[in-house]
């Protein structure tokens, strides 16, 4: 059976790969154990050297791969080169840093020298999706390359080209050959190859079932995983805000990607002091952005990334106004064979509405009223998921409480959209996931952390 790409703004198709059997499956993965044997024993400074090269093959290809990106999964292509930028400096953040990261560090004890070192532990396979079809592939591959391991890749099946492009990359850069392998197959395979013991971990980012199921096959042969999974971010907005700052945020996070980001803001929960206020600001703000050809530089949200995803987006938002919320903006499929939804906001959301209970992973806001601080932050943590938070205050003290310690999530902001940052752990708590990538907490993930005891 091949895998299709689908350009989502026009509804053509790109062009159809062949989906490898297992066969050829486990030859590839093999072949990686081959070159790991030697990477492993490679050294820090040559690591560092490649992975600055990789940086300058990104760049130098930018363009390519932002167009690129644009017709697989329709990210405007103005987003797809602040993409391709970001890959590029997570790769020189790991050059710089990785051998301090990976150092011993001793340990006094009554040895005559203990310490504890950090070695690679193989081949690690990725499983990844199409909404950041690179950055989301780079912050695993920069430190997995930097501490010696070598990766193979799962990509989503509607974004192939960009899979093979990001092994071109690799082999452009420089690097030998078969440290990192794309496998173009589909998510039934994905169970035998975690029960390949070549495969010494995984790595998934993408919807908590996705999480599941791979958890689920890794810890039946014992493998560790990290899971960076859904999120529905809670935006706090208090009555001391900056409602212009605010809104803005706001808005710039809720229509990053068209929507379709994990860590997007998409639960706007306002004091009831400003709410008539932010909602005008906020309404005014997302109908100034405008929907169109992801490769037409003033778009500012493209399709989304399929039809069946946007057909599921306007099923939660209907759900939502039938249980009672009201939409102030967007809500309707526009016509022809494209994944196209618009920027939508819902006010009056509550318990029990998928704008409240459920992700929605596309342009659509859902603004949720509170009685004060206490309540706004009550509603925020009430969520399955807990990836990003953020809360809008001009009290900074009163903002860095409630962000280090009354939100629970992975990230908090105050004052600003939430992101991620290769100098920055990046993960979840609840059922958005565990583990972390990024800075030295991400390398870490997949080294063996050893003990070393000399009497």
């Amino acid at each position: 059976m091949g895998i299709v790409s689908i350009n989502p703004a026009t509804g053509s198709e790109i062009k159809t790969y062949e989906e490898l059997d297992f066969k050829s499956v486990v030859t590839k993965i093999e072949e990686v154990q081959k070159s790991w044997e030697h990477w492993k024993t490679s050294s820090h400074e040559n690591r560092s050297k490649l992975l600055q090269t990789m940086a300058g093959v990104l760049r130098k290809r930018q363009h390519e791969l932002s167009v690129l990106m644009a017709n697989e999964m329709g990210k405007p292509v103005t987003q797809g080169i602040g993409e391709i930028e970001k890959c590029a400096v997570c790769c020189e953040y790991y050059a710089a840093n990785g051998a301090k990261y990976l150092a011993d560090r001793p340990v006094d004890t009554e040895a005559s020298k203990s310490y504890v070192s950090f070695q690679p532990l193989g081949v690690i396979l990725a499983v990844m999706p199409w909404n950041f079809p690179f950055w989301q592939v780079f912050r695993f591959l920069a430190p997995a390359l930097a501490a010696g391991n070598c990766g193979i890749l799962k990509h989503a099946s509607n974004v192939p080209g960009c899979a093979l492009a990001i092994q071109s990359i690799v082999e452009e850069s420089g690097f030998p050959k078969n440290v990192f392998v794309t496998l173009l197959i589909g998510s039934g395979q994905v169970s035998k190859i975690i029960e390949h013991p070549v495969v010494k971990a995984v790595t998934l980012t993408g919807s908590t079932n996705a999480g599941i199921k791979v958890a689920t096959a890794a810890s039946s042969v014992l493998k560790k995983t990290v899971l960076e999974l859904g999120g529905s971010d809670a935006y706090v907005v208090l009555e001391d805000a900056d409602l212009e700052l605010a809104a803005e945020a706001c808005v710039e996070s809720r229509l990053i990607n068209s929507g379709q980001s994990c860590i997007a803001g998409k639960r706007f929960v306002v004091v009831k002091k400003v709410l008539e206020r932010f909602t005008e600001l906020f309404l005014a703000k997302m109908s100034a952005k405008r929907m169109g050809d992801p490769l037409d530089e003033s778009t500012d949200v493209g399709p989304q990334a399929r039809q069946d995803l946007r057909d599921e987006l306007h099923g939660q938002v209907i759900r939502s106004i039938e249980k009672g919320a009201r939409c102030i903006l967007g809500g309707q499929v526009p016509e022809g064979n494209n994944a196209f939804y618009p920027p939508t906001i819902l006010t009056d959301v509550k318990p029990g509405m998928p704008g409240y209970d459920e992700e929605l992973f596309g342009p659509v806001a859902s603004i949720i009223t509170a009685e004060d601080e206490a309540d706004a932050v009550r509603i925020a943590n009430d969520s399955i998921f807990g990836l990003g938070s953020g809360v809008f205050t001009q009290d900074i003290a009163r903002g860095e409480r409630i962000a280090s310690v009354e939100l629970q999530a992975g990230s908090s902001y105050v004052n600003h959209r939430v992101l991620s940052d290769p100098r920055l752990p990046f993960g979840g708590v609840k059922t958005s996931g565990y583990g972390r990538e990024l800075s030295d907490f991400g390398i870490h993930e997949f080294v063996n952390i050893k003990t070393v005891y000399i009497k």
